[in-house]
């Protein structure tokens, strides 16, 4: 770009960050070094002035991932990096030191069009959790493509957390989940079960294959369903599970004996956690039985998700935090008699699908573009994070309708 120079930066970023367990190196060929020591510090690596733009146009986390999703920072470690995440504090930032990082900023960009938003971002509107605007979120996460998906989830295409309990293999842990759930529902053959949100049809193929139960899933991405359709169809059991295109909120007046939602909670919000609870206990007759199993807060006072994982990741969802789920159900009328973590064991199972992502690179780039690879491969490695480092928690919580 005309006129970018960074070297102004380098010396305004020296000053303000003393202490920087990572190196810095400009698009020019000059590094601000890391002060760790260590010689393993990893290295971010600003592409060209657009990274800086992005910065300056959205301080702080969302304009940061906007230059990373554009391809104009690089990194040579992500685990490195957020590995950093927890132990890095950097230092308070006066007023002039900041004006003074603004200016060095503006010229290291020189002169240029403001960068526009990265394709792979997606600005949510209208009313939030309105079904409308769920939909628009959950096709943004994904519609990706099923066969992007194929590349890390395994056989069983399980979008949710696997339990290892001896299992050896991810395909193993899925399958032991989904016996777990069917026995922590007492499943019995004959009876009508609901899976919320149910994904490509894991737990449905599995509840009615193995339990002899009649199933119907429920989910709003149309990809999924029309995967999740042609999986039953392969599997024999057409006549026994049904997969639909819709929304929780649209089974009024439906009836079943037990309900599991695995992996959805998360996007429901706090605007309508207590309609989900009333809209599940209505679909339940007394004494019938609800697993939930979602992803929860475990500090209060963070927010709900951070800027980049609402524009990139997952666009309106809110992990709450166990105690207002329990409430909601309680509330609706549900009697909880079972609660059990699974933070371990989500954090090994998200540690398989970076392994099978990173495995097929190539071929995840040709289908879902380089954009939502990079994001993704962010993306795993920080939920991954959350859950070791305690930021996440995720549970099964078994219920019985009063």
């Amino acid at each position: 770009m005309p006129f970018a120079r960074p070297e102004s930066l380098r010396r305004e970023l020296a000053s303000a960050l003393p202490q920087r367990p990572f190196t810095l190196r400009f698009w020019d060929g000059g590094d601000l070094p890391s002060t760790s020591g260590d010689g393993d510090a990893p290295v971010l690596i600003v592409r060209s002035p657009a990274a800086v733009a992005h910065m300056l146009r959205a301080p702080g986390q969302l304009g940061l991932g906007r230059a990373y999703a554009a391809g104009e920072i690089e990194i040579d470690d992500l685990d490195k990096v957020i590995a950093l995440l927890d132990a890095y504090k950097p230092p308070a930032i006066d007023r002039a030191a900041r004006a003074r990082l603004a200016l060095a900023a503006a010229r290291a960009c020189g002169l240029m069009l403001p960068p526009g938003v990265p394709p792979a971002e997606l600005q949510p509107s209208g009313r939030r959790h309105s079904k409308e605007r769920d939909a628009r979120a959950i096709r943004h996460h994904y519609d990706v493509g099923n066969d992007f998906f194929r590349l890390f989830l395994g056989e069983t295409m399980t979008y949710s957390c696997a339990v290892w309990r001896g299992a050896e293999t991810l395909d193993e842990a899925q399958r032991d989940k989904l016996e777990l759930v069917c026995a922590k529902l007492r499943l019995k053959e004959g009876e009508r079960v609901l899976d919320v949100g149910c994904g490509w049809g894991a737990f449905v193929m599995h509840a009615a294959e193995h339990h002899g139960v009649s199933a119907v899933g429920i989910t709003i991405s149309p990809s999924q369903a029309e995967l999740a359709r042609r999986r039953v169809q392969d599997a024999g059991l057409g006549d026994r599970v049904e997969i639909r295109l819709a929304d929780y909120r649209d089974l009024a007046g439906e009836r079943y004996d037990a309900i599991a939602s695995i992996g959805m909670v998360e996007h429901v919000g706090s605007r309508q956690i207590d309609v989900y609870a009333q809209q599940l206990a209505a679909l339940l007759p007394r004494g019938g039985r609800l697993l939930n199993h979602g992803i929860a807060r475990l500090r209060h006072g963070d927010p709900e998700a951070g800027p980049f994982s609402e524009r990139y990741v997952f666009p309106d969802a809110a992990p709450l935090h166990l105690s207002r789920v329990q409430f909601a159900l309680e509330r609706a009328g549900f009697r909880t008699d079972h609660v059990e973590g699974f933070a371990p064991d989500y954090a090994r199972t998200l540690s398989e699908w970076i392994a099978g992502l990173d495995a097929n690179l190539d071929r995840a780039r040709a289908i879902a573009g380089d954009e939502r690879v990079r994001v993704w491969r962010l993306y795993l490695r920080a939920a991954r994070k959350g859950f070791i480092n305690g930021f996440t928690g995720i549970y099964q919580v078994r219920s019985e309708r009063l």
